[in-house]
């Protein structure tokens, strides 16, 4: 079985071929005319036994689903390792209280009986009735003095006179569905493929190799060696704390078991989306974290007159040629990969698949990440890989509950979440801003 680097490299050579094929076929219109390809081109990157256009496009599409399947693989082992990573989140899941309708949560309430009926039903009582009733007979129930004074009061006859009905102001009892109906909010979106690693200081520092100069030459018997120039310097990327938090009544904690878990986890999806956004787009200015896009030295690609796939294939160029890196993901809003999805040739076929299907939601071989943190018009491809961007947590998710100010006194607590997190982008140029779309 191939490894993950090896599927990638084997990614990046077969979508480096299609894409000259591409390149030589795109007509001024932006549409795409194979017959314009040369022949060395054909036979370099589709194979020499291609004679009419028809094989041509036939070869062409055999091409795309190979890239796809590479893909799938590069997709499959990446989630392999990640699921790695997870393991230690699972365990902490197992200490969660738990939730109605689990094993251990909210159970059917009994329903309460009557003295008369706890009577009737008592074996002791029958035999002392068939024994005639001689001397007394103790009873002892467990029943609480405030049910048996309810049940007490309660008139069961069907010898009522007025007709019981909701127009005569007795309504029948709704009872609530069990769980919520959640709101819409934004889901995390990106910070699923940038890689996590434990931290145990304020700040990561690291070394850049800012100059890299490679003097390697041939040189005659007895002649100096050539010289190479290396220089690095020292970087710094300070941990920043991600905070929420939210008052709640006394009753409510000690009442309700399920909101203690909704809260907990709305507190910590909360703090993991506000992270997912500032590690896309924050500005850096302390407390906030530098997100990518505002990161010094990545590169830029604007769209022009270009279609947009044409934009984000010549960011991927520029990434491997000057950031010496192989693209990973493209990140682009909603609305920017809803007009790829719906391109259409002159005569109305659909680029990205019929309709009637789901489509490959990539392009030129990479997953197409959806993010709406960053408004629409601007996207990114990047190589999210560990050795050229990390996020370092300092301390994960932590949730507490104590009191503020005078809360103490009005039967409330604060639920509190916080997390400490740091992004390195070690190697910017490994990332490309794509404007204009």
């Amino acid at each position: 079985m191939s490894t993950l680097t090896q599927v990638r490299e084997k990614l990046a050579a077969k979508q480096d071929a299609l894409g000259k094929v591409f390149e030589e076929a795109k007509t001024d219109d932006g549409t795409y005319d194979f017959q314009k390809v040369s022949k060395d081109t054909i036979k370099s990157n589709l194979g020499d036994d291609l004679k009419t256009t028809i094989d041509i496009v036939k070869r062409v599409n055999e091409k795309n689903a190979e890239l796809d399947e590479l893909g799938k693989e590069a997709e499959a082992l990446e989630a392999a390792e990640k699921a790695a990573g997870s393991h230690a989140d699972r365990e902490k899941v197992k200490s969660r209280l738990p939730m109605p309708g689990e094993k251990g949560g909210d159970r059917e309430r009994p329903r309460v009986k009557s003295l008369g009926e706890l009577l009737a039903e008592e074996k002791a009582y029958e035999d002392w009735i068939k024994r005639g009733t001689p001397g007394g007979i103790d009873f002892s129930y467990d029943m609480l003095p405030s049910e048996a004074l309810a049940k007490g009061m309660q008139i069961e006859t069907i010898l009522t006179k007025a007709l019981m009905s909701t127009g005569a102001g007795f309504a029948p009892e709704s009872v609530r569905m069990p769980g919520f109906v959640e709101a819409a909010t934004r889901p995390l979106q990106l910070i699923d493929i940038i890689p996590m690693s434990p931290i145990g200081q304020a700040a990561v520092k690291y070394m850049e190799e800012t100059t890299r100069t490679h003097g390697a030459a041939e040189k005659a018997e007895g002649a100096a060696y050539g010289e190479s120039e290396f220089a690095f310097t020292e970087r710094s990327s300070d941990v920043r704390k991600i905070t929420d938090s939210l008052p709640v009544t006394d009753e409510q904690l000690e009442d309700v078991l399920m909101m203690q878990g909704y809260i907990n986890g709305r507190l910590t999806f909360g703090l993991r989306q506000r992270l997912d956004t500032q590690a896309y787009v924050g500005n850096g200015t302390a407390p906030n974290l530098r997100g990518i896009v505002n990161v010094s030295g990545i590169q830029t690609q604007a769209k022009g007159a270009d279609p947009v796939p044409d934009a984000f294939f010549k960011a991927m160029t520029k990434i491997r040629t000057v950031g010496r890196a192989i693209p990973t993901h493209h990140v682009m809003h909603p609305t920017d990969w809803q007009g790829v999805r719906l391109l259409r040739t002159t005569d109305g076929v659909y680029i990205w698949g019929s309709p009637s299907e789901a489509g490959p939601e990539r392009m030129w071989g990479l997953p197409v990440v959806q993010n709406e943190a960053r408004a629409a018009g601007s996207g990114m491809v990047g190589s999210f890989q560990p050795a050229w961007i990390s996020a370092f947590e300092r301390k994960g998710v932590d949730i507490q509950v104590g009191y503020v100010g005078t809360q103490f006194a009005e039967g409330k607590r604060t639920v509190r979440g916080d997390m400490r997190v740091a992004l390195v982008i070690f190697r910017p140029a490994a990332f490309c801003d794509v404007t204009g779309l």
